[in-house]
This record gives C-alpha cells, structure tokens and sequence, in this order.
C-alpha cells in the first residue's frame, strides 16, 4: 500500500504533521466498510523508531547509514496492506527518487507532504528544542545550518515528488482527505501503479543476461568517461540513445560512477530488463542520481 515521504526543514514540525496524519489514517481505516480498507494498518518510521541521533547528521559517513537504515526500513514495510509513513528529512532528491522507484518496483502509489515552515520559525522552534531536556531536543546549530543550506526543496513537476501537498506552517491540519484520495481512493477497488520499467519488466530469458547487463551498464560508464576527458572543466549532456545525462562542471569520478551502477544492478535484481532497455533505463538512472 501508499508509500507517504514527510520532508521539510530541522524542527519543521513534520513529527507533529505525521502524528495529525496516522491519527487521520487510523480513524480512516476503522471506520470504513470495505475490507480492503479494513485490513491496512498504519507504519510510522523515523529517528526514533530506527535508534538514529541528532549527531548522525554532522558526517557524510554516518549520514548515509542512516539513510539506508531509513531505506532498508521502507523497502521492508511496503506490502499490500500497509500504509507506510516515512517522516524524516528526506531532504535530498536523489533519496526521495529512490524511495520512489521502491514504491513503483511494488506497484503501490506514492506521495510526498512538505512540511512549509519558514526558516526563521524552524530556528525558534530549534532554539526551544534544544532547551528543552525532556524531550529528544533539537539540532546542533552547527548541523540545523548545514540542513537548511543543503536543503532540497520537493518539485511537484517532477514523478518522484508528484502527488506532493505542501502543509503550510499556519494551516491548522494536513489536507487528510486530498491525501487520502490520491493514495487509496474512496472507490471499491484498491489504487495501483503501473511498474517503473527501470526496476520492474518482464524477466529476460537469455542465458548470457548478466555477461550483457554487465557490458552494457559499464559501456555508458566509459562514455561519460570519455566525454569528461574530452570536455574538461565543462558541464554539458550526454546522449545515450534518446536520454540524455546531465554532467556537472566538476565531473564524475569513476568511484562514484561504480556505486551508482551498484545501486542500479541492486534495484534490477529482482526484475531483469530486456536488452534493449538497459543502457537507457541505466541513463535514465544515471542522469536523476547526478542531479
């Protein structure tokens, strides 16, 4: 069932939204007639229900365990009959695209709830927070500035933040019915969504599968390799079939370009691709984990 991202600045107030929501949900769920309503149950994950500190924040390395802590623990609760709400930073773009594709690999719906409280008023709640030694405090200022300035803010043009509903600071309560429409639906029959072909197709029979897959993905890596090469200093776009890849000014470095692939061959495991979508769902990729 519904995958539902809460992002919004340190001290936002999204564990608050969250708790108005699942309260919503809960009441929801209780009261409906239908049994595929019935039956759905709630999961809520964040810091807290993962054992993550404030301090996890301050370094890349521990920053990103608690992201994939956070990952590993979405990828689990998603199910047939579970609401999963994931109410942390979810600050970067490239993360909420992958939560996304995770989503879309179950053929569940997804949506994202910005929490849209004003920098200055995050800072005062902040400031309260870390007076506060009864509850789980705020953020180090150090860390809270760091937050705000790498801050990714949702686009609701784009597919992987899209439905996305932005809970302004003054509003009272989320748009609990607007929500709940969008991801389970008020009809007799439950909300799907149609597989993202870049995590789930159907499986390719070829016994050389994983020598091409293997081929293919490294050819795209070894062409942004040679455009870097040859265009030093220069960001530009490099086709690979009919998607084209955005390349940053400063380039890519091949480690980099391996652990993406990496994570590319972890969400295809599972759904093998035919051939002749590899090295463009491979771009595809590429180009939003680079953005």
């Amino acid at each position: 069932m519904p995958l539902i991202l809460i992002s919004g600045y340190p001290s936002s107030g999204k564990s608050h939204r969250s708790r108005q929501l699942i309260e919503d949900l809960n009441s929801k769920i209780a009261s409906s007639s239908q049994p595929r309503i019935n039956r759905l149950s709630v999961c809520h994950i964040n810091d807290q229900s993962l054992g993550l500190q404030r301090e996890v924040y301050r370094e890349a390395r521990t920053e990103k365990d608690a992201r994939a802590a956070e990952y590993s623990a979405v990828k689990r609760a998603l199910g047939r009959d579970t609401i999963v709400v994931a109410d942390g930073l979810n600050y970067i773009k490239g993360f909420r695209y992958q939560l996304y594709c995770e989503a879309k690999a179950v053929q569940t719906p997804s949506c994202v709830i910005h929490i849209g409280t004003p920098i200055e008023k995050c800072e005062d709640i902040n400031a309260r927070l870390l007076k506060d030694d009864e509850n789980d405090g705020g953020y180090p200022q150090d860390i809270f500035d760091n937050l705000i300035y790498r801050y990714e803010e949702p686009n609701g043009m784009t597919r992987w933040d899209s439905p996305l509903f932005t809970v302004p600071y003054d509003d009272e309560k989320p748009p609990f019915d607007d929500i709940w429409e969008a991801l389970v639906g008020s009809e007799g029959t439950a909300k799907t969504v149609k597989p993202n072909q870049a995590t789930v197709t159907k499986a390719a029979a070829e016994p050389d599968y994983l020598y091409e897959f293997d081929k293919l993905t490294h050819e795209v890596i070894n062409e942004v390799l040679s455009w870097q090469k040859e265009h030093p200093d220069e960001s530009g776009e490099l086709l690979v079939g009919n998607i084209p890849i955005g390349l940053p000014p400063n380039g890519v470095s091949l480690p980099q370009l391996h652990r993406i692939r990496r994570q590319f061959v972890a969400l295809n495991r599972q759904h093998e691709l035919p051939k002749s979508r590899i090295q463009t769902s491979f771009a595809e990729y590429l180009d939003q984990a680079l953005k």
